[in-house]
């Protein structure tokens, strides 16, 4: 098909590269066969005697490789075989990075969990997958436990952020935990094993045929209906988006790189590229578990001297904001590419003037392991634009009502394909097919545009979609927690923008005849349904919620309202 945008892409980015059949162990031990004595991961959690010494620790290539053999050993001797699912709900962490290499490099297929989840979500996932295997940070581990008798779990291993941390410091960090109310330490045996324990047990892994059409990773979505299912995404959807991303970073310097790891790894974003990519091409990887610490990431940008910092507007908005941002030298940084939610260009050329390196947005979604699209990091970008397609990404846009491409300038359902597109939906056949054609395009459900330059523009995103603090929010998931307190009939949910160019989840709710509930009571319900960030922050009580002539909840009619109100304030 013609690519117009092929002509903006910057000098030694090519529009089409040669993709390997390897695994994603293939990657990473490719990495540390180049270089086994150079930092692989460097864990901080936070500076004391003026920034001199580091809370954390690290890790070499070498001891990153052997680490990944030693799990994935632990796990065959488990009965974990090649397609087995192994669940991961830990945050940002070393054990992260080893578990979910380990698992790859027996052929296991990892199942990713947002370590805030509550148990039904928990459950959900488990049940769903079919994983018989967690590796689960030990502040979790209640959360499963509430549910573990319903699903197929049989090993829980047990992640302690302490034991990432280099001693003297692992004590002061466990002291410290211990004091908060979550902390768990639970007996071992009887199926819960420790990770270090497994990692000093064991050596090697077998030898295990993994193949790049085997399934790396379920990774969890609403798509485009807000039901969530799991992305089966293949080790060659992954290598591809990772050698894709390499292509288009060429001022990136293999060995050379230091990798800011804040965004969550358990997002397909933060996995592919701050963690796999950063790997492949043997960069220092700094990881920090909590993205919300605006101070810590400065210091660390400071300290390490991060080149590269993959992240969300919110990230890059709160650092510029910052009222002591004037007292740091950020200027280490090259590049960033902001992924989940739209970025003003006035964001992407303050940080720019702050730190001297170039921020640009980008757009994918985890049906496409994750990336698409971006601007050209030093070459041309446009206000409000997700940019143009990665190599060899073709993108088209096709009219709703038509189902034909759409001309330049016109709005219609940004489709693509490429060798990052997921193999389908784990068990819904009828889903796949509603999402990806017979010959591969994947309809993303975005509206966009393309412009006579081959610069694509989203116009509404995932059409009901809530964007909160970059993670996606899905009205349905939402609407079903409501709908299960006793006094709810009816609801819906809509996102509604905040000044932060962040949005916040609204619910209105329709009482059951005769039951009564206050706005506190429906939120308080939702907390123990809902992760914090889906737990609507208002609650409106309506005697009726608009419906279609066959009886459909209208969200739109509801997000039209909203809008008016704003526009005439």
């Amino acid at each position: 098909m013609d690519k117009p945008w092929t002509k903006f892409y910057e000098p030694g980015v090519p529009a089409s590269l040669t993709y390997p059949n390897i695994s994603l162990y293939d990657l990473v031990n490719e990495a540390c066969q180049k270089y086994p004595d150079k930092t692989a991961l460097k864990f901080i959690l936070s500076y004391i005697a003026g920034g001199r010494l580091t809370v954390g620790g690290k890790m070499t290539y070498r001891q990153l490789d052997q680490a990944i053999n030693a799990f994935g050993g632990a796990l065959y001797d488990m009965g974990v075989r090649k397609g087995d699912r192994v669940a991961l709900m830990m945050p940002n962490a070393p054990q992260f990075v080893i578990a979910f290499f380990g698992a790859a490099r027996i052929g296991a297929t990892v199942v990713n969990f947002n370590p805030t989840y509550t148990s039904p979500e928990i459950k959900h996932q488990l049940v769903d997958s079919g994983a018989e295997t967690m590796v689960i940070w030990n502040m979790a581990y209640p959360r499963l436990k509430a549910i573990q008798a319903e699903t197929k779990v049989k090993n829980v291993i047990l992640a302690y952020i302490h034991e990432a941390t280099s001693f003297p410091f692992s004590i002061l960090v466990k002291s410290k935990q211990k004091k908060e109310k979550e902390w768990n330490e639970p007996a071992l045996g009887n199926g819960v094993y420790s990770f270090d324990a497994l990692l000093d047990q064991h050596k090697t892994a077998p030898q295990v045929q993994v193949g790049p059409d085997d399934i790396a990773l379920f990774q969890y979505t609403g798509g485009t209906t807000g039901v969530p299912k799991a992305a089966m995404l293949t080790h060659r959807n992954i290598v591809a988006n990772v050698l894709q991303t390499k292509a288009w970073l060429v001022s990136c310097q293999l060995g050379g790189e230091k990798m800011l790891a804040a965004i969550p790894f358990f997002h397909v974003y933060g996995m592919t590229i701050a963690m796999i990519y950063g790997v492949h091409i043997g960069a220092e990887i700094i990881i920090t578990p909590n993205p919300r610490l605006i101070p810590l990431l400065m210091d660390i940008i400071q300290a390490e001297g991060i080149t590269l910092f993959p992240g969300v507007p919110a990230m890059y908005s709160a650092i510029i904001n910052n009222k002591d941002v004037a007292k740091y030298n950020l200027r280490s940084v090259k590049a960033c590419i902001s992924g989940s939610a739209p970025l003003h260009m006035s964001v992407q050329e303050k940080f720019g003037e702050i730190t001297g390196g170039r921020l640009v947005e980008g757009y994918g979604l985890t049906e496409a392991a994750p990336v698409t699209h971006c601007n050209p990091v030093y070459g041309r970008r446009k206000e409000g634009s997700i940019g143009i397609p990665f190599p060899d990404v073709e993108a088209k846009i096709v009219g709703l009502d038509t189902g034909l491409e759409q001309p330049v300038g016109q709005p219609g359902e940004l489709w693509v394909r490429g060798p990052q597109v997921m193999k389908g939906y784990w068990n819904k056949p009828e889903e796949t097919a509603k999402t990806v054609t017979p010959d591969g395009w994947l309809m993303t459900g975005d509206i966009a545009t393309m412009d006579e330059e081959g610069y694509f523009r989203i116009v509404d995103r995932k059409k009901e979609l809530i964007l909160v603090g970059g993670f996606n929010v899905y009205p349905n998931e939402v609407e079903q927690a409501l709908t299960q307190h006793p006094a709810v009939e009816e609801a819906i949910v809509i996102g509604i923008p905040t000044a932060d160019g962040n949005e916040r989840v609204k619910a209105f709710v329709k009482l059951k005849a005769g039951q009564s509930a206050t706005e506190q009571e429906i939120m308080d319900f939702c907390k123990d349904k809902l992760v914090y960030y889906k737990v609507p922050r208002a609650v409106e009580f309506r005697s009726e919620l608009p419906k279609s002539q066959v009886g459909k909840l209208l969200r739109r009619v509801i997000a039209d309202e909203e809008r008016s109100k704003r526009v005439q304030a």
